[in-house]
């Protein structure tokens, strides 16, 4: 295959997997799981020296192009591998790639650090291991950009579009979705004090191609 997504479901990796799955790409998904240090391992330290996933390969007529960082992967793939249609995940105009652009970059920067804590420290770790005062100090972080995602979409809404950059989903959404799952594990409760967030949200991880990736093998 030309494409190849390296990393697991559950992780970042996530990410550029949605993504290929909501494009209908033909791509190989190598199971690669930094849990057992298989990002270390030399053959895929030649791909990411970095040795963290998600990372891709994709082969092109005019020469391997290698994509590290899970935003990075997803944008490239709805920017290289979608159509600029109006219709499905990738951005039609330049207002939709700037809303890709700007919400990707928000949700690493603003949300995703404090999201990672609540659900470490309330689900993902062991309970001898979890600190509730770190968890809930960052859910009190996490109001203030669900403020502003909340205020978004009510004034999407105002001119009927339901989703971050268009009236339907776009790889703005997978992104922010993506980071976003991790509060709905964590900080449910917290979460519901933004409605219009929480139903976007919902409807994000409804959709199949997201649903077929976590369902069990």
């Amino acid at each position: 295959m030309s494409l190849t997504i390296y990393g697991i479901v559950a992780s970042r990796a996530i990410r550029p997997l949605w993504a290929a799955q909501e494009l209908g790409l033909d791509f190989e998904h190598v199971q690669t799981d930094y849990k057992l240090g298989e990002s270390r391992h030399p053959d895929f330290l030649a791909v990411n020296p970095n040795g963290h996933i998600p990372a891709l390969v994709d082969r092109r007529p005019e020469g391997q192009v290698v994509v590290w960082e899970s935003m990075a992967c997803t944008l490239y793939l709805a920017r290289v591998h979608g159509k600029p249609d109006g219709q499905g995940l990738s951005p039609s105009n330049p207002r939709e790639e700037a809303e890709a652009l700007r919400w990707s970059f928000w949700t690493v920067n603003e949300v995703e650090k404090d999201a990672l804590t609540v659900l470490m420290h309330r689900q993902a770790m062991p309970v001898e291991s979890r600190k509730p005062d770190q968890a809930e100090a960052a859910e009190k972080r996490l109001r203030v950009p669900l403020q502003v995602l909340e205020g978004h979409l009510r004034s999407q809404q105002s001119s009927g579009q339901n989703y971050l950059a268009a009236a339907r989903f776009t790889v703005a959404d997978l992104c922010v979705a993506s980071v976003l799952m991790w509060v709905r594990v964590g900080a449910r409760e917290m979460l519901a004090d933004f409605p219009l967030a929480a139903k976007w949200l919902d409807d994000c991880l409804q959709r199949p191609a997201y649903v077929s990736l976590r369902r069990p093998r």
